[in-house]
């Protein structure tokens, strides 16, 4: 796909995603534990809070970037889903779900997708497990208010 066809550069994350990757991702996600290595590109967070080089190739460089991700015709229905999956899973703990580095995670990826899109989900994750509270770092990055 060109750079013309995919601007944000997507594909990388459709690539990451492929089906037996996702597919394990939907087991650990229904399991409500996430054991392998997959966060970075099923809950992308904004540029500049990662600072491995993984993390710098997944992230999200704008809030229009993460506006074409939850357009797209792949990604955002994956997100949604796993998405749900979490908000609805019987562990009730994000770091015993993700583990303390990936939950501080989760919390900026939910509030990331909460500023830009319509899907009450990303909301429903942040109130289940961060008590409604969005991420400081992610909404002073994006350029949201905080309140």
């Amino acid at each position: 796909m060109s750079e013309h066809d995919d601007p944000h550069r997507l594909e990388r994350f459709v690539d990451a995603q492929d089906d037996a990757t996702y597919a394990q991702v939907l087991v650990e996600l229904r399991a409500g534990r996430k054991r392998s290595h997959w966060m970075w590109f099923v809950f992308p967070q904004l540029a500049g809070l990662g600072r491995s080089p993984t993390a710098q190739h997944f992230a999200i460089a704008s809030l229009d970037e993460a506006r074409a991700y939850i357009a797209h015709p792949l990604l955002g229905p994956r997100l949604a889903e796993c998405a749900q999956l979490v908000a609805a899973s019987a562990t009730s703990d994000a770091q015993t779900f993700f583990g303390g580095i990936d939950a501080v995670k989760l919390r900026s990826s939910m509030t990331l997708f909460d500023l830009v899109a319509d899907a009450a989900v990303f909301g429903d994750v942040l109130a289940r497990y961060f008590h409604g509270e969005r991420d400081p770092q992610t909404l002073r990055l994006a350029g949201a208010d905080p309140t």
